[in-house]
């Protein structure tokens, strides 16, 4: 399915210019501010910089509740503290309490996830618990050369070009988000021993009871020390607030350097099949709402099946040796480990070795709330580039342009754009194969 023989110039990138655009657009930039506004029409201004002529650049405004991203997380925090405070004193007074607050508790949640899945409509908690923000995505378009507009295919190159600061950074929220759900689950299981303990007689042999008695100590000191982990954990979410303080050099001025450049080489290089889509996405810091408004303002128009994502979050870390490389998220969950996008990490694979850059997927046990999540959402391949050792720096005001390594943004466009067109010399062939959905039906 390969063809290793597609010749692309190699002098077509320049890391001085990914460094400018770094530099450029180093500055606080939360939603809603004076600083998003200037990041919206810097990006405007820099799309037609590089040649994009009016009719092919859109401004996308649009508002939203910040309730799903700032205020909603202190109030699942403040239930899951109140509930564990409550189930596990519950289990040593009245077991079937305890069984009906889980019960409740389970409900509540059901409620919450349900809601989350368009949290870019405001609906009756963000109308009336969150500030509404203004914001617009800025995008720019090159339509396929053989295929007319609806016939071809559609790939968007995507980041996002809000910042924000927060009371912890990344890597330390990820860290407490893993401890609150690892242990909530294993909180789980140890209260569920204890309820059978508890509830059903077992005779025990008089040899066995001493043992028994062990074992009731083991759950009971598991039980509290879980407790104790979450309610901890909760307490840091709790105070988690959000700021405008990061100048967002990795996150996310370096993503948006890689979009800029690749979009100046598909310019004049339009591929055969494929509407190429250039978004700087806003909001995605508080929700990911730019990239849901774009995505259900065209719904209608995207195939399933013929619409692949590459979206650039947070690459490179200078500094911090091996780990500073291209990676991307290729897989998520517990058991069983979903992987993502299979087809076009094969690209992505595959266009790295030709290259001669080093790529390397990676598993998160969460997932991670990017502006890919919509597009998976209406089941679109798309895919993540980051770089987790950035982690460290984001969300705080040391996310600052010295972190930022052009090198391996310059990796990351040589290796993007190859996948793309070998996407495009392969569109034949995919549709024969039922790779990719190429009939109307």
């Amino acid at each position: 399915m390969f063809d290793n023989n597609i010749k692309v110039k190699d002098d077509s990138f320049k890391d001085e210019r990914l460094e400018d655009y770094v530099e450029k657009f180093s500055f606080p930039r939360l939603c809603g501010t004076e600083g998003e506004e200037l990041a919206v029409d810097l990006c405007y201004k820099t799309f037609k910089e590089i040649g994009f002529s009016e009719d092919q650049l859109e401004k996308e405004p649009f508002e939203f509740s910040d309730f799903y991203s700032t205020t909603l997380i202190k109030l699942i925090m403040s239930m899951s503290l109140i509930f564990i405070l409550i189930i596990v004193f519950s289990v040593y007074i009245y077991a079937l309490l305890t069984f009906l607050l889980i019960g409740f508790m389970a409900i509540i949640v059901l409620l919450i996830i349900r809601g989350l899945k368009h949290p870019e409509k405001k609906g009756f908690w963000g109308e009336y618990f969150g500030l509404t923000r203004p914001a617009t995505n800025v995008i720019a378009k090159k339509f396929a050369k053989n295929l007319n507009y609806e016939e071809a295919g559609d790939i968007v190159i995507s980041a996002h070009l809000d910042s924000k600061s927060q009371t912890l950074k990344t890597s330390w929220r990820v860290v407490l988000y893993r401890v609150w759900l690892f242990s909530g689950i294993l909180l789980g299981g140890f209260i569920i021993a204890n309820l059978i303990y508890r509830s059903i007689p077992l005779p025990i042999p008089r040899i066995e009871f001493e043992i028994a008695g062990y074992i009731v100590l083991l759950i009971d000191f598991g039980t509290w020390v879980l407790a104790a982990l979450i309610i901890m954990s909760n307490v840091f979410l709790m105070f988690l607030n959000t700021h405008n303080k990061s100048p967002g050099a990795l996150d996310n001025a370096s993503g948006m350097a890689i979009v800029f450049e690749l979009s100046s080489y598909f310019k004049d290089h339009p591929l055969n099949n494929f509407n190429l889509w250039f978004c700087q996405f806003s909001a995605e810091e508080l929700g990911t709402m730019g990239s849901r408004i774009f995505v259900n303002n065209r719904e209608d128009k995207f195939t399933k099946g013929r619409i692949f994502q590459i979206n650039l979050d947070m690459v490179s870390a200078a500094g911090t040796g091996k780990r500073n490389r291209v990676e991307y998220l290729k897989s998520y969950g517990v058991l069983p480990r979903k992987k993502i996008a299979p087809l076009l990490s094969t690209y992505l694979d595959n266009a790295a070795e030709e290259e001669d850059v080093e790529v390397v997927g990676f598993h998160l046990t969460t997932g991670a709330h990017l502006d890919s999540v919509p597009f998976h959402l209406r089941g679109f391949d798309a895919l993540d580039l980051s770089t987790r050792a950035g982690a460290k720096w984001t969300h705080d005001i040391t996310d600052t342009p010295d972190k930022v390594d052009p090198e391996v943004l310059l990796d990351a466009c040589k290796v993007v754009r190859r996948a793309v067109l070998q996407l495009d010399h392969d569109y034949e062939k995919l549709c024969e194969t039922d790779h990719l959905v190429c009939e109307e039906e």
